[in-house]
């Protein structure tokens, strides 16, 4: 085996056992049960993914558990603190909270109370004397702005049902342009497999919300879906985005715009009353190749899980 088939595999092993970690974290994660899930030697497990992901498996196993709670406490205000607890898997609210602090610097009460100015940036009104305003009315004239933003730009918006869409994936890290790099390897993967005959989706699975996770830290999956398609996958990351209910907005917008429109969805879901899963990740579709637009327009999907 060559080396970089070597390292190849070795990505693919450490990609399964975050997979693993993702959807155990209320369970107790040992590092024999992780390091198995990626067929390895704890010794060995240990340090390969400490070397890929920058992490130890503890810091990552608690900063995924915190970043779900933190979730949690945004999108599902009916659970209490205690319940949040139990799903995250911590073993008592005074170890969630002391971590939950120590990460966010507010305690998990603090951190929901907080929530709504955290959207996006604050729309500075300024009162006759030059202040700005309450919170609420900058919290009013925020959503407002987005909600505008929906009605002009968003060419549909609304409830569909998908069903499971089975994908190849290469993992990202990081908000930053060499996500395109990612899509550069994932395309030269799919090419040959005859996956870019139109009949496939090219996508991007948002892992990570920028609001709770740190930039260099997020964590995205560059994807093509894999319907009606007999490839063979031994050679790269594969995972299924799961059937349900999805908010679907189509948009056709400038790579600037991407994260207002995102933005813009969430808080119009929340001005509907619908309430977003945080089980299940979001992700958009992209229609069209926005480098062959004249206006480098991109016409794109935008779906989020909602209960």
């Amino acid at each position: 085996m060559e080396k970089n088939e070597k390292n190849t595999a070795v990505f693919i092993r450490i990609n399964k056992a975050i997979q693993y970690i993702e959807s155990e974290l209320a369970t107790d994660l040992s590092l024999e049960d992780v390091a198995n899930e990626a067929y390895f030697s704890p010794f060995h497990f240990h340090r390969v993914f400490k070397a890929i992901t920058k992490e130890t498996l503890h810091n990552y196993i608690t900063r995924k558990r915190i970043e779900k709670a933190a979730s949690l406490l945004i999108h599902q205000s009916e659970k209490t603190v205690t319940e949040i607890t139990e799903l995250v898997g911590f073993n008592s609210i005074a170890a969630f909270s002391r971590a939950f602090k120590k990460f966010y610097g507010l305690s998990p009460k603090e951190f929901r109370e907080k929530t709504p100015s955290k959207f996006s940036k604050i729309c500075k009104t300024e009162s006759k004397n030059g202040e700005i305003s309450t919170q609420l009315q900058q919290y009013i004239c925020n959503i407002q702005n987005h909600l505008n933003f929906i009605r002009m730009k968003a060419k549909s918006i609304g409830v569909n049902h998908i069903e499971a869409i089975k994908v190849a994936y290469i993992p990202h890290i990081g908000l930053d342009k060499s996500l395109g790099n990612t899509f550069e390897k994932l395309l030269k993967w799919a090419y040959p497999k005859g996956l870019m005959n139109g009949n496939n989706k090219v996508l991007t699975i948002y892992h990570d919300s920028p609001k709770i996770t740190a930039q260099d830290k997020l964590r995205m999956s560059a994807c093509v879906s894999l319907e009606n398609a007999e490839v063979d996958t031994s050679d790269i990351n594969t995972r299924i985005i799961p059937a349900g209910k999805y908010i679907t907005a189509h948009f056709e917008i400038s790579i600037e715009e991407f994260q207002q429109a995102w933005e813009g969805v969430f808080v119009w879901i929340f001005d509907k009353g619908f309430k977003v899963r945080s089980d299940i990740d979001p992700f958009e579709v992209y229609l069209n190749n926005f480098n062959e637009h004249p206006e480098k327009i991109c016409f794109v999907d935008l779906y989020v899980p909602i209960q």
